[in-house]
């Protein structure tokens, strides 16, 4: 097969693209240029968009005697994920801006190029495993290794783009073993830190640089009952769950800490909370893509809201309307509008979808009640 090897100067991608050679395809190092104002390098933070990271995917093509190009995506970047980005902190919901890159640059504009030129597929440094089920689906599962596993942020590439994919780490081990092989095949990434930034956000500060696109905008941090407790710069830079950064003027009255329960970007208003306010009984979401058939009824699933958070077991319905309702376990907390919804059944990825909102768990003494 002709494989494109998306080479983000990483060595994930670097091994992934090693292994496309010796599987015997023919292989092309790709490059994503997606700023037109990227940093020489990192200071505080490690993305995956430098210049630095550009050379390193050069050294990783010339060790692997592949031909290597640079391809400028910033247009449709900025466009997509970094416009998604400062449009839905703005709208009071939480974006994970590497689940829309897999959505709109890599699996999209990236693979849709590489179908135009004749390549078959697209070869990543993702860790998640492709399998064929009984049903004949093309399957979307976890990797091997638990703590890379990277099928939440895949989940919102369905299955006729993973037809065109491959994740040659899928059943590697641990990330150690990755290493251990860029080592022996010469790569010079072989000890290079992970990235793990938001890659647009070159200094590693969010807030900082959602004041300098939305500017600041002040208001009210106020408590259930309405009563003003602090104040902020803006309240798109504030997300649901959030205890740190909060600086409440007065203290809780059971001096517990408080939370960020809501973010009203009309009211320009932050709520907060205690803890147990967070808890959630169901989940709310829409935009859903399958890569199983969509189940009519109710059916049991694993539920799983953020890139490495633990999953809870649900129950899912498919609405008249597309959109979903989750009923879950206890144990979902904070959840945010805009977080993707991943469903699993074991480490099969059933379907994602994007959260529209919560229901809180009934709490265990009904209202007018006394214990």
């Amino acid at each position: 097969m002709r494989v494109l090897a998306a080479l983000s100067g990483g060595v994930d991608s670097a091994v992934a693209a090693a292994r496309a050679v010796d599987a015997g395809h023919d292989v092309v190092g790709v490059h994503m240029a997606l700023s037109r104002t990227r940093d020489q390098f990192r200071t505080g933070s490690r993305g995956c968009c430098s210049i630095e990271d550009a050379g390193d995917a050069r050294r990783a093509a010339d060790v692997l005697g592949i031909p290597y190009y640079v391809w400028d995506l910033s247009e449709r970047f900025e466009e997509t994920v970094v416009a998604d980005f400062l449009a839905e902190y703005e709208a009071g919901r939480t974006p994970n801006p590497c689940v829309r890159c897999n959505e709109h640059i890599k699996f999209s504009a990236l693979l849709d190029k590489a179908v135009a030129l004749g390549f078959d597929a697209v070869c990543t440094g993702h860790y998640a495993r492709i399998e064929v089920a009984a049903d004949g689906w093309r399957a979307l599962h976890r990797s091997a290794d638990p703590a890379k596993d990277q099928s939440y942020v895949l989940a919102v590439m369905g299955p006729e783009r993973l037809a065109r994919s491959m994740f040659p780490l899928g059943d590697v081990p641990s990330k150690e073993q990755t290493r251990a092989e860029a080592a022996a095949r010469g790569l010079s990434v072989s000890a290079k830190p992970d990235s793990y930034d938001i890659c647009f956000v070159a200094d590693g500060d969010t807030q900082g640089f959602l004041r300098s696109r939305l500017g600041e905008r002040p208001g009210e941090i106020v408590d259930t009952s309405g009563e003003v407790v602090g104040t902020h710069d803006g309240a798109y830079a504030y997300t649901v769950g959030q205890r740190r950064g909060l600086s409440l003027g007065r203290p809780a009255p059971d001096g517990k800490p408080r939370y960020v329960l809501a973010v009203e970007p009309v009211r320009n208003r932050v709520v907060v909370g205690p803890a147990d306010e967070l808890a959630v009984a169901v989940v709310e979401a829409d935009r859903a893509v399958w890569f199983a058939p969509a189940a009519a009824d109710p059916f049991a699933c694993e539920v799983q809201v953020r890139a490495h958070g633990a999953p809870v077991a649900g129950a899912a319905t498919v609405l008249d309307d597309g959109t979903l309702s989750v009923a879950v376990e206890p144990g979902l907390r904070g959840v945010a509008p805009g977080q993707s919804l991943v469903l699993y059944a074991g480490t099969r990825v059933l379907g994602q979808a994007t959260v529209t909102g919560t229901r809180r768990a009934v709490p265990a003494v009904a209202a007018g009640q006394t214990s």
